[in-house]
């Protein structure tokens, strides 16, 4: 199956009950990083800042996932994850029939491009070491 060309186009692909849940989930994500680009990356929408991928996510059958969650971020948002189900495999877990939590997303936006920011820094300064 080939990937969808557009957010827009992956959200006009999902089932209708998904749809208005995944545009809540961009325009969060939008407000959130309004310099970021978006784009299709590995079939699903994700957003880019200075060229790192900084967040995704994808709809599925009963829930939308919210990639990568990282133990950093799990730890910083502690009590803030409890209602929602998240995985070793940097997989964050909520239900499409729920109010989408447009703050903590934004947050979580936000988080994720501090962590790729300080990443990219570490890479750069391992690869000076060498």
């Amino acid at each position: 199956m080939k990937p969808p060309e557009s957010v827009s186009a992956y959200i006009a692909a999902q089932p209708k009950a998904a749809r208005s849940t995944l545009r809540g989930v961009r325009s969060a994500i939008r407000k959130a990083l309004p310099g970021a680009q978006e784009v299709i990356s590995y079939g699903i929408p994700t957003y880019r800042l200075h060229g790192l991928s900084v967040i995704a996510f994808a709809g599925w059958k009963r829930h939308y996932s919210i990639y990568p969650v990282t133990t950093r971020l799990i730890a910083a948002f502690g009590d803030a994850l409890a209602p929602y189900e998240y995985n070793d495999k940097g997989t964050l877990r909520l239900p499409l029939d729920k109010p989408v939590p447009a703050r903590l997303l934004a947050r979580i936006a936000k988080f994720r491009v501090k962590e790729e920011a300080v990443r990219a820094q570490l890479k750069a300064a391992a690869r000076k070491k060498r």
